[in-house]
């Protein structure tokens, strides 16, 4: 590291976590082969890798949905002329080898061969998802694709999966500019996430002895997302799933997931002892729906 990056740093960054140790070997023995070594990259890649995984606690795509909430969440795939969410329900790799499979998806992930929606589930940092990504991470590593998910599920290929990601696209010259906005449209191709971003990142720098200053947020450049394909309701996502999140709310159903059905989800998700990142994941789906 081209600074002093110690284990109470990273405890400061990601509080909630209680394997700092694990998490602190894999950091500064895999950061470096990927030129994040300055406070800034550190402190954003840090950042940008706690909001995905919750203080580095998530590590896999949660695919326990109810019937209700996979009628919700994933429309594309369940509902009237379709199959049925009763016989996928409570079972995550039914789920997968279903909604993950090339076959049944506009949006390729390489996944042609049985079982491969399952085997090549979200994992890791970034939650690294479908055999074209495994394939690409482990060629950088001299693994196959097989051999890659099983490292993923490591510490250390939970690091370096979110590194390859990283260097991929080309983060560390955003991480140089300090822009949190640009960095989080480029990670996840809109403002999901934004507020939390940035004030982590606020965190991230001041805990390394560092300042910044953030911008204010537009939220009209959220982009739309497409529900079916990420499995989460959050700003930016429409349909009947936002609908019914709404109507279990109390406030307009629109089919329009705004800032408005942000704050309400927030609200909501506090009220009821769940994380208020207002987002709406299975957790938060089965309180409400159910």
């Amino acid at each position: 590291m081209d600074f002093e990056f110690s284990k109470q740093h990273l405890a400061a960054m990601i509080p909630t976590n209680k394997n700092v140790d694990d998490w602190y070997d894999a950091l500064v023995k895999i950061l470096p082969k990927y030129g994040i070594t300055t406070k800034r990259r550190v402190a954003h890649f840090v950042s940008q890798c706690g909001h995905e995984s919750a203080d580095f606690r998530t590590l896999e795509e949660n695919l326990n949905y109810s019937a209700k909430s996979l009628n919700a969440v994933f429309g594309r795939y369940f509902g009237a002329g379709k199959r049925n969410a009763d016989e996928y329900a409570r079972n995550p790799e039914k789920i997968a080898n279903y909604v993950y499979m090339d076959e049944f998806r506009k949006s390729k992930m390489g996944n042609v061969k049985a079982g491969d929606g399952w085997r090549f589930r979200g994992r890791g940092l970034k939650q690294l998802t479908g055999r074209d990504n495994y394939t690409g991470f482990g060629k950088s590593i001299g693994m196959t694709a097989e051999e890659a998910a099983e490292y993923v599920a490591t510490p250390k290929g939970a690091v370096e999966s979110a590194c390859w990601f990283w260097n991929t696209n080309k983060l560390n010259t955003i991480a140089d500019t300090d822009d949190v906005v640009l960095m989080t449209k480029r990670i996840n191709g809109g403002n999901i996430g934004l507020e939390d971003r940035q004030k982590r990142y606020a965190n991230a720098i001041k805990v390394l002895g560092g300042k910044v200053a953030l911008p204010e947020v537009n939220d009209k450049d959220d982009d739309d997302v497409d529900v079916g394909e990420i499995g989460v309701l959050r700003k930016g996502s429409r349909g009947e799933g936002v609908k019914m999140m709404q109507e279990a709310l109390g406030i307009g159903a629109d089919g329009a997931f705004g800032p408005g059905t942000e704050r309400a989800l927030k609200a909501w998700q506090t009220k009821n002892g769940l994380s208020a990142d207002g987002i709406a994941g299975p957790r938060t789906l089965e309180k409400l729906l159910g």
